[in-house]
């Protein structure tokens, strides 16, 4: 059942925030009035951190529970693709490329982060430094990773649409694995280095395309599976495995 164990009390007007307990989890739910809301419409936030519950005005908390309470096999069995806790540390493993990595900590003087292959031929990243230090060292290297694909990725997909990016960015975005502007800026997500190859390729053609089409018609759609044959499978490898991907902490 719902517990209101946070203050009724809404940050703003519209907003209530509870905590919801489901699948051995207790989650931070949101619910939120909108009026252009025609039904209720429940959310999970991008790595299972939280529940957003849109509804329309004036309808009841008994009403917030039942709809819950309906969907709680919905949630439980979406959770459950989720790690209950996936934190970068040593001897964990985080895929790179789509390929996982065993995180290796090395005290070293030079706080550095490296990608190996041990003597087995398994997949490594070796991190050097403080150990305290280490979950920042591996997103500074996955953040590295990404200009370096990325970029040459841009590259590639302007030259075909003969548009050019007037800037790339880098983010840790929970909403978006990307966007474009429409002057032409385009950012992306630094996560997506732990997805693979194809899937990156997939993403940069994505939002290349939008500086052509700013939109998600059938145009757009064309215009990116020119770009990325294989975008249909890319797409739902995505909407798959990208929430796990959000559900990685790097604290």
């Amino acid at each position: 059942m719902l517990r209101r164990l946070l203050n009724k009390a809404p940050s703003k007007a519209g907003h209530v925030e509870r905590l919801h307990c489901v699948a051995g989890r207790e989650l931070p739910l949101r619910v939120v009035e909108n009026d252009r809301a025609r039904r209720l419409t429940l959310r999970i936030a991008p790595g299972g951190v939280g529940l957003r519950l849109t509804v329309p005005p004036g309808v009841p908390p008994s009403e917030v529970d039942r709809f819950l309470e309906r969907h709680r096999g919905w949630l439980e069995e979406r959770l459950k693709e989720l790690p209950a806790e996936a934190l970068v540390r040593p001897g964990a493993r985080i895929p790179i490329r789509g390929i996982p990595h065993l995180i290796v900590h090395e005290q070293g003087a030079r706080g550095t982060a490296r990608a190996a292959t041990g003597e087995d031929g398994q997949p490594l990243l070796i991190v050097n430094g403080e150990r305290q230090h280490l979950p920042r060292r591996v997103k500074d290297f996955l953040k590295r990773e990404a200009r370096r694909d990325i970029e040459a990725l841009v590259a590639k997909h302007t030259m075909k649409v003969g548009r050019p990016a007037r800037a790339i960015r880098y983010r840790d975005t929970t909403s978006r694995w990307g966007s474009c502007t429409s002057d032409g800026v385009l950012s992306f997500s630094w996560r997506i280095m732990m997805a693979p190859p194809a899937v990156i390729d997939y993403l940069v053609a994505h939002e290349v395309a939008h500086l052509r089409e700013m939109n998600h018609g059938p145009r757009f759609w064309k215009l990116c599976e020119e770009l990325c044959p294989d975008t249909s499978r890319c797409k739902a490898w995505l909407k798959a495995n990208g929430t796990a991907l959000q559900a990685i902490r790097f604290e």
